[in-house]
């Protein structure tokens, strides 16, 4: 009971703090107000491309098809390495989505560009690299971590192969799994704002016209929202994992 009024608390408050950022994104005098007062100095303090809730919508759809795609991948390629005949491959897959990461995002734009272009779609592939690595570690990990007696006990019960990874290894492993994807989604916030680089809007399009025109109030800008959202969906996605233990 106790477990369940706190998991109550934790989904009203991730509300509450949902409803203040959708505020605060949306109050743009608000936010001249505050960078004037900030920089005075600076002719302009908000960028000109368009509103916050803009920006953030840009940067949400960047994120969530990106994530989306990595976790769809990630978790099947995972659970087929952890099966009889896709075993021998485990140790190439997990050096492969290493690899992903040790790229810096910026590179991985680089190569994608001639191919995709310029805006959305090298984005979302650089981002689906950069985040495929803790899915595929955690759904493995998580899988692998299934006591033997367990899958034995659900063997003897006469329960498939398939069945015992559905009803058995999944939902132990649900919360493992799940911490993968929250650290991707999290990790791919921050690294989208790269993606401004290249068209790709969203909240990295003030933070690199405030670097490139030594402007911190348009840093501030993208910056202070895209900390804010990666506060608030680590949270989200924290209490689905908290959940999903219980």
């Amino acid at each position: 009971m106790t477990k369940s009024r706190s998991g109550l608390y934790s989904w009203i408050l991730l509300g509450v703090f949902a409803l203040l950022f959708f505020l605060l994104i949306s109050n743009m005098s608000l936010w001249e107000g505050f960078l004037r007062w900030l920089f005075p100095e600076e002719r302009q303090v908000l960028h000109p491309r368009g509103t916050l809730l803009e920006l953030v919508g840009e940067h949400i759809w960047l994120v969530l098809v990106s994530s989306v795609l990595a976790t769809l991948v990630g978790v099947t390629v995972g659970i087929a390495v952890t099966r009889p005949l896709g075993r021998q491959y485990l140790p190439l897959v997990s050096s492969i989505s290493s690899l992903g990461q040790t790229f810096p995002p910026v590179a991985v734009l680089a190569l994608a560009v001639p191919a995709l272009g310029f805006g959305f779609r090298p984005t979302v592939v650089a981002l689906f690299l950069y985040g495929l690595l803790p899915v595929v570690r955690n759904t493995i990990t998580g899988i692998e971590n299934v006591s033997q007696d367990v899958r034995e006990a659900a063997y003897g019960m006469g329960m498939s192969s398939w069945q015992v990874l559905l009803r058995v290894e999944l939902p132990l492993a649900l919360g493992v799994i799940m911490s993968g994807i929250r650290t991707s989604a999290v990790i791919n916030i921050g690294t989208a704002t790269v993606g401004a680089t290249i068209g790709a809007g969203g909240l990295g399009s003030p933070i690199i016209a405030g670097l490139v025109g030594e402007n911190p109030a348009f840093i501030l800008e993208g910056a202070i929202p895209t900390a804010l959202l990666a506060f608030g969906v680590d949270a989200f996605l924290g209490n689905i994992e908290k959940s999903l233990s219980r």
